[in-house]
């Protein structure tokens, strides 16, 4: 047989082994200690993808206001940015409720379509495996810390649960592509002498 991504079921039966409970078949019919592990699995699932990972960060996003000017976000975007280009004294962005608010206005109207950064949640089958597997360990550790608070088994997931962040952290470097020069701050240094000679040449 095949080997497959960790399902959401494989997650919460490795949750409910750490407090020495028998696995389940399926999420339908289920007792109160699997419910409680598919809540926290939800939980750290929506800690983990509310910071901007390359997996879930979209860019130059175009939003536009609604007839009202308001900027209604979909339910599963917790974070959203102003794109170089649209940064402007004109907008100071940030989520309240559903929809974006100009801090420089102090309104919900916005009267142009501009190009956003958004960070969203996923649904657990649309993540990597590589994320999933850190967010099933941590959901063990803090379910088995909450049910049985066990310092021993707490001890044991923590290394397992570091283990799981490093890999995430090494995914995230090699499928992002990062550099020291996407930081402004880096490149205008890197650039400089370009500019004095461009001066020299004026």
């Amino acid at each position: 047989m095949a080997m497959s991504t960790t399902t959401k079921l494989n997650a919460i039966n490795t949750m409910l082994s750490t407090v020495g409970e028998a696995p389940v078949n399926n999420l339908t019919s289920v007792t109160a200690d699997v419910r409680i592990a598919e809540s926290i699995l939800d939980e750290i699932s929506r800690e983990v993808q509310s910071t901007p990972w390359h997996f879930n960060t979209q860019h130059d996003v175009a939003l536009a206001p609604d007839s009202t000017g308001n900027v209604n976000l979909a339910s599963n975007v917790v974070r959203v940015d102003l794109e170089g280009a649209n940064i402007t004294s004109s907008y100071d962005i940030v989520i309240r409720g559903s929809k974006l608010f100009n801090k420089k206005t102090n309104s919900y109207v916005f009267t142009e379509t501009l190009k956003y950064t958004t960070v969203s949640l996923l649904e657990w089958d649309d993540l990597p495996e590589n994320v999933k597997r850190y967010i099933m360990i941590r959901a063990s550790r803090i379910y088995q810390d909450r049910l049985l608070g066990s310092e021993k088994i707490s001890r044991f997931t923590r290394g397992d649960e570091m283990a799981a962040l490093l890999s995430l952290r090494e995914f995230e470097m090699e499928t992002a592509d990062y550099s020291i020069f996407d930081n402004y701050d880096v490149a205008k240094i890197v650039d400089r002498t370009s500019v004095i000679n461009r001066l020299d040449r004026a």
